[in-house]
């Protein structure tokens, strides 16, 4: 039986290794705050991606599966209702009953961003690719490394190496990470030094800007998790006192009859 669990234990680290091999390796593992059964979201670190996506990402990328009321949702960035209602004013949308343009609502979801040169929808990017653990990984690699949608994001976000390649008039920039593009990829990088101010004088270097942006982004993909671990908690905890009371349920049932012999 040791044989085999030493076995076991090796063949999903090697299973690990090459799952980050075939990826590149380019995927770095970071500690982000709603990691783990207990973690929960920074509501002042989403606060800080939420700004990082609307000065910068949002010119490219829309999140169109997003309400923008859910801002002002607890456990997420928690905007009061006049955040959330100025928020909403500052993008546009067109009206067929109107027939024009008019100011979104909370109620309206992030805007649609499409054309030529923008890039994928992010509502659920943090999801959609889990870095650690995707179609070469494990399971016990997410559970070790962590989630792996914000690792892969935010590595994408600092992964470029200077690089620059132009083909067919399109101009690519070196990025290990994006192995989908073999290294190169066409969005350059965004997120630089300083390229954002926050009121409360947080750090605002490139890594710490991607990873609230990643944070924030995780958010959007799964706005319920503190909720869902939560119910996590009281269920666990109801299965445990429940399976106690069963204990004693069975001894207090069968203990007139343990120990008898048949005459």
């Amino acid at each position: 039986m040791r044989k085999l669990a030493i076995s076991a234990v090796s063949a999903l680290a090697l299973g690990a290794g090459a799952a980050m091999a075939s990826e590149g390796g380019a995927v770095h593992d970071v500690n982000f705050s709603f990691e783990g059964p207990y973690g929960t979201y920074d509501q002042a670190q989403l606060r800080r991606g939420l700004q990082v996506f609307t000065e910068i990402c949002s010119a490219c990328h829309g999140m169109k599966f997003v309400p923008i009321r859910s801002l002002g949702d607890e456990g997420g960035p928690n905007l009061s209702s006049d955040e959330v209602r100025a928020y909403a004013e500052n993008l546009s949308i067109f009206d067929p009953e109107l027939d024009e343009d008019r100011p979104r609502k909370p109620t309206d979801m992030f805007p649609t961003v499409t054309g030529d040169g923008m890039g994928p929808d992010l509502s659920v990017m943090a999801k959609a690719r889990a870095g650690f653990h995707g179609p070469y990984g494990t399971g016990i690699s997410q559970f070790f490394n962590g989630i792996g949608g914000p690792e892969y994001i935010y590595s994408i976000l600092t992964g470029y190496n200077g690089e620059e390649k132009e083909e067919a008039g399109t101009l690519y920039y070196g990025n290990p990470t994006f192995t989908a593009g073999n290294g190169w990829i066409a969005m350059p990088q965004m997120l630089t030094d300083e390229a954002v101010e926050f009121e409360d004088g947080s750090p605002n270097d490139a890594k710490s800007l991607a990873k609230d942006v990643a944070a924030f982004l995780m958010w959007a993909a799964e706005p319920k998790l503190n909720a869902r671990k939560e119910a996590g908690y009281i269920s666990v905890g109801m299965l445990i006192i429940l399976s106690v009371l069963l204990y004693f349920t069975n001894k207090a049932l069968w203990a007139p009859h343990k120990g008898k012999k048949a005459v």
